[in-house]
């Protein structure tokens, strides 16, 4: 496996494939980047991972690749070797053994750098796999094509014609990571798996008063941690030990379950907004009725009333009937009709009349253009947030990953009020489209907060690129409500498990979620790259579990067995059968066919146990 890329992604990735599925990897980063320590993950206990992570390091550090070995448990650890270069060129890619590779992963935060890389490595190898990190959807399912095309045409006369082996998957981070921050910064919000006609979505349900278990709806994915003061200090992270979230587990152990909150999936179709959509929340074009103010609609009003008044009078003057009456009203009201001369004097008199209010009109019917003007021209501008807002999500910052998360929220019609510094920052287009207020301002500066409305908001999502930034609000707005739910996301891990540890212990009433993206977006990758179709992640605690769709006949452990046979606690489990000539659903007893496909939840080692290679050596 190879991994280019410039941050924090890249290490993590080459950390999941090398540590969780024993794979070799070759990490191309920038010079100077060595010094970055990369995460350790797997099921290594603390001692031996932090063992592990320094004979990687000095490896590293050597410049040598280092070999397979053996992990805690006879588990198989693969090794890395660092190829130093500011960018993927050709030569770079060549010396990485991209022609030799399975797979490769171009992570760089720079789409043009990740897409160049792929049509230089598509040339040099063309029955490699390749994951794409972009941001651009659009421009990745155009990408995805063609270079699947490219595939398909140079492997045409070999041996893996179809290209099946060389797919093209094209990820972004910012999804990847987007609807797990949104789903823990709302209460009720779920956590939603989304397939060919199918939702699932995971429920928390906390820890029953009187010890009973939660009642388990279509199945139990994990049990929550069973202490807030593990040994490992990292609540819920793949070192807390017994005490720590148990992922998949079987029909015993949840009945033995006492104290411990449940995450429960269940099948739903379109669930109504968990909060009411604040005011001016609507679309892109304004109603009627916010065209004008309220003194100029009355004022419109009055004229409408005078002109009625006046065409009445006319008609009882003059004897004429009503609609002519209007008529000669209207004439006489845009200085458009003969004068009076030798009419009776009352008819006299109404037409003067009617010329004063047609003076009146003029300077009323400028104001309606101009405020009509107005309003459209600030529809597109940023909106502030209304008076009485209440219940709302605080959004710090609209980059890359706020976008998206901006996005998830309006999409389950929840009110938001976004925080940003930089004017020119990519989500302000998006929060003018979707019209949600934005407070422009250093949130670290005084009234900022206040500005958003912090004090009776809901939730607290702090997404900018700068921990201390987002450590700083959130501290700030629990100064100001203690209550509020907070959620930030932090990039490196272990300063997220102190804080998060930390905030619990202050707040302990309030829940407090802190989250790394590369965290959220790795395992996906990773799974990518061993030819998993990953459908979502959702991180339970400080875990994440998967849900992927494969063909059941690339896989042995699955193939031949019921779906309640197929069922491997801790590892893997079945959630959904696509089934070719069944209609209707299918039971627990159906056998797995080979043409079948099959949505699992699986944790990442059980991901790397479906691998057809792994069992194939096993």
């Amino acid at each position: 496996m190879v991994v280019c890329g410039d941050d924090g992604l890249a290490h993590r990735l080459a950390a999941e494939l090398r540590g969780v599925y024993g794979e070799q990897v070759t990490l191309v980063v920038p010079p100077g980047r060595r010094t970055v320590r990369p995460p350790v993950v797997g099921r290594a206990r603390a001692v031996s991972a932090a063992l592990l992570d320094r004979v990687v390091m000095a490896a590293v550090n050597r410049g040598n690749g280092t070999s397979p070995g053996t992990g805690t448990g006879g588990e198989p650890q693969g090794g890395e070797r660092l190829v130093e270069a500011a960018e993927p060129t050709e030569a770079v890619l060549a010396e990485a053994g991209v022609d030799r590779a399975a797979a490769l992963a171009l992570v760089y935060d720079d789409d043009e750098t990740n897409i160049r890389a792929a049509l230089t490595a598509r040339r040099l190898n063309p029955r490699l796999r390749l994951v794409l990190r972009l941001y651009n959807r659009r421009l990745g399912q155009h990408i995805e094509e063609l270079l699947d095309q490219a595939a398909r045409l140079a492997t045409a006369g070999g041996a893996d014609g179809d290209g099946s082996d060389a797919s093209v998957t094209v990820l972004s981070d910012a999804d990847t990571a987007a609807p797990a921050l949104a789903a823990a910064a709302v209460a009720g919000t779920t956590k939603v798996v989304q397939t060919e006609g199918l939702m699932l979505r995971a429920v928390e349900h906390p820890p029953r008063p009187d010890g009973r278990a939660a009642p388990s709806g279509l199945a139990t994915l994990a049990l929550l941690s069973a202490t807030g003061n593990d040994p490992a200090f990292a609540d819920g992270s793949d070192s807390s030990g017994e005490h720590g979230p148990q992922l998949l587990p079987d029909a015993e152990s949840v009945r033995a379950a006492r104290g411990r909150g449940t995450v429960v999936l269940e099948q739903v179709s379109y669930a109504g907004p968990s909060l009411p959509a604040g005011r001016g929340s609507g679309g892109v074009v304004p109603p009627f009725a916010s065209l004008f103010s309220r003194r100029l609609r009355w004022s419109l009003a009055g004229l409408v009333g005078c002109v009625v008044a006046l065409a009445v009078a006319l008609s009882v003057v003059t004897g004429i009937h009503p609609l002519g009456a209007l008529y000669l009203t209207l004439l006489d009201l845009f200085a458009i009709n003969d004068p009076a001369k030798g009419a009776p004097t009352g008819r006299q008199v109404l037409q003067l009349l009617s010329g004063l209010v047609g003076l009146l009109l003029l300077p009323v019917l400028l104001a309606a253009v101009l405020e009509a003007l107005g309003t459209f021209r600030t529809a597109s501008a940023l909106r502030k947030p209304p008076r009485g807002l209440g219940g709302h999500v605080v959004l710090l910052g609209l980059g890359k990953i706020g976008t998206r998360v901006l996005t998830r929220l309006r999409e389950l019609n929840i009110p938001v009020v976004c925080v940003e510094s930089d004017p020119e920052a990519r989500g302000l287009a998006t929060a003018r489209r979707l019209r949600v207020p934005v407070v422009l301002g250093d949130v670290t500066q005084e009234g900022v907060l206040e500005a958003a409305k912090i004090h009776r908001a809901h939730a607290l999502l702090a997404v900018t690129s700068s921990d201390t930034t987002n450590l700083e609000a959130v501290l700030y707005a629990r100064g100001v409500r203690p209550g509020l739910r907070a959620v930030l996301r932090l990039y490196d891990d272990d300063f997220a498990t102190a804080v998060y540890r930390t905030l619990r212990a202050a707040h302990p009433h309030a829940l407090t979620r802190s989250r790394s993206v590369t965290h959220l977006a790795a395992p996906a990758f990773a799974g990518a790259m061993l030819g998993r179709q990953i459908l979502g992640a959702i991180p339970v605690e400080r875990r994440v579990l998967l849900f992927a769709e494969v063909q059941v006949g690339r896989h042995p452990q699955l193939a031949g067995k019921t779906v309640a046979q197929a069922f491997e606690p801790g590892l893997w489990r079945v959630l959904a059968v696509d089934a070719a000539g069944v209609d209707g659903e299918v039971s627990d007893a159906y056998v797995l066919r080979g043409e079948d496909r099959v949505v699992l939840a699986a944790t990442r080692r059980g991901l790397a146990e479906l691998s057809p290679t792994r069992a194939l050596r096993s």
